[in-house]
């Protein structure tokens, strides 16, 4: 199974195809950061996310997207441009014959570290024990997607275990 893992965002979002083969460890095929510039305008911003997000698809043809659900910030206008980002992301997988799974950052934290409190270091840290990384240097947006991608790995499997 391969599967695309993002972590949503405006101006940067992490981006990660993972794929699970049979009596195989999950692998990382492929992690970026998408990034729109703040001078771009707000709708433009938006189609450059689909855009990108389509081409990945294209590339890595992924079966699902595994995506974080929003997490309600004080910053309202963030909360805004990022939910309208996750919409973007949505219908371009929707539009791809992508499955979606949408978690939230506590049921990724519960998946990854074991702890609904975990930090981003902790997170980075059971992300890298977990999974078979190429070389390189991430940035946390990208492990962050890594990490919605393993919930979602774990999540199917307990799912697919229930119906057996």
């Amino acid at each position: 199974m391969r599967i695309l893992a993002i972590d949503p965002g405006y101006e940067r979002l992490g981006v990660a195809i993972l794929e699970k083969l049979p009596r195989q460890k999950e692998t990382v095929v492929y992690s970026a950061c998408i990034r729109t510039k703040k001078t771009t305008p707000h709708a433009y911003r938006l189609l450059e996310i689909s855009e990108a997000v389509i081409k990945v698809i294209e590339k890595f043809k992924p079966e699902a997207l595994a995506i974080e659900t929003l997490f309600l910030h004080s910053n309202q206008k963030t909360v805004m441009a990022v939910s309208e980002a996750r919409g973007a992301i949505l219908v371009s997988a929707s539009k791809m014959g992508l499955t979606i799974h949408e978690y939230t950052p506590l049921q990724i934290k519960i998946a990854v570290t074991g702890y609904g409190r975990g930090d981003k270091t902790q997170i980075i840290s059971m992300v890298q024990k977990l999974i078979s990384l190429p070389l390189g240097k991430r940035l946390d947006d990208e492990y962050d997607a890594i990490a919605v991608g393993l919930t979602c790995f774990a999540s199917t499997k307990r799912n697919m275990e229930h119906k057996t």
